[in-house]
C-alpha cells in the first residue's frame, strides 16, 4: 500500500493533535492549568486521626456543628477537647474548624483541611 506524503503528514498531525488534546493540561506541565480537586466526604473522615476512612464515621454534634470520629474514644475527644476540632490550612496556615473545612485526601489517606476549595486548589496547583 502506497501512502502519499500529504496523507501521511495529515495522519501524523491528526495523531499528535489527538494526543495533545487527550493529555490534561495539569499533567502536561502547563502552569496555570485548572487542577481537579475532589473533596473527601466529611462523614468519612476521622477528625481525630485526621484520616479519610472511606466509610461512615460516628457523628459528634458540638455547639451545633457535626464532627466525626472512628470510635467512641475519638468521639469523646471531639466532645471534650476543643483543640481537636481545629486544624491548619496547609496553604494559608490559618486555623480551620474541621466541621466547616473543605477536606481532601492527601498522601496515605491523610485528611487535609482547607479554608475553602479555592485554597485547596492553590495548594494542589503548586505541587
Amino acid at each position: 500500500m502506497v501512502v502519499s506524503s500529504k496523507r501521511l503528514w495529515a495522519l501524523v498531525l491528526f495523531i499528535v493533535s489527538f494526543i495533545l488534546l487527550a493529555v490534561p493540561a495539569s499533567r502536561a506541565g502547563v502552569k496555570g492549568a485548572e487542577v481537579a480537586i475532589k473533596a473527601a466526604r466529611t462523614s468519612e473522615v476521622c477528625m481525630i486521626n485526621d484520616e479519610v476512612m472511606k466509610k461512615p464515621q460516628i457523628p459528634v454534634v458540638v455547639e451545633g456543628k457535626t464532627y466525626y470520629g472512628c470510635c467512641p474514644a475519638c468521639a469523646k475527644t471531639l466532645t471534650g477537647d476543643p483543640s481537636s476540632r481545629y486544624s491548619k490550612d496547609p496553604q494559608t496556615g490559618k486555623e480551620v474548624d474541621k466541621a466547616k473545612a473543605f477536606i481532601t485526601e492527601g498522601p496515605g489517606g491523610a485528611a487535609l483541611y482547607f479554608e475553602s476549595e479555592e485554597t485547596a486548589r492553590k495548594y494542589y496547583s503548586a505541587r
